[in-house]
């Protein structure tokens, strides 16, 4: 655990970094356990950079995570942090993504209706409460997605995206316009 956290006491938000260390993960997958662990702690600011290196990890194979399913919703109900909720918003987004439009075999064997379900409930939680445009943006998408399963999540989303859009933030106003206009 020591290595690991000597790497990610290097990790900034530089691309170069974070794509360096999910090589790194990639190369010895036998760390995401340890990895895992370390964003589980979220009082720790280590926390938050281990989920920056999640959330590249996923860009680069969202297979290798998937049997951790579990494990990342249940740190991702105790992430407050804005640094650790972007990355972890982001890494729902793509779950979402492979599930829904990519049709990915491996993570429609894994993301299971439970865990379909949770992952809404965390979005909604970050979409209504005070989170910045990023997490939101993700959740945004990712609760589009859910909806076309989940026939509630639409309507749900559609008023919360209105009674927010006037007091939102441009990045806000464009996600919630696209969406919207898919909605309906």
């Amino acid at each position: 655990m020591t290595f690991l956290l000597d790497i990610l006491a290097t990790i900034d938000h530089s691309r170069e970094k974070r794509n360096h260390f999910a090589n790194l993960i990639l190369a010895h997958p036998e760390m995401l356990p340890e990895l895992l662990n370390i964003c589980s702690k979220v009082d720790d600011e280590i926390s938050c950079r281990a989920s920056w290196g999640l959330e590249f990890l996923c860009k680069k194979n969202l297979n290798v995570v998937l049997p951790y399913i579990d494990q990342i919703i249940t740190i991702a109900s105790r992430t407050y942090k804005h640094p650790g909720v972007r990355p972890i918003a982001k890494v729902f987004e793509q779950l979402i993504i492979a599930y829904y439009q990519k049709k990915s075999i491996t993570a429609r064997m894994f993301l299971t209706r439970v865990h379909r379900e949770k992952i809404t409930e965390i979005c909604f939680d970050w979409l209504i409460t005070d989170q910045k445009v990023a997490p939101k943006a993700y959740s945004i998408t990712t609760l589009y997605l859910l909806g076309t399963e989940f026939d509630w999540v639409h309507s749900e989303l559609k008023i919360i995206l209105e009674n927010n859009y006037s007091t939102s933030s441009a990045a806000y106003k464009a996600r919630s316009r696209i969406v919207l206009k898919k909605i309906g």
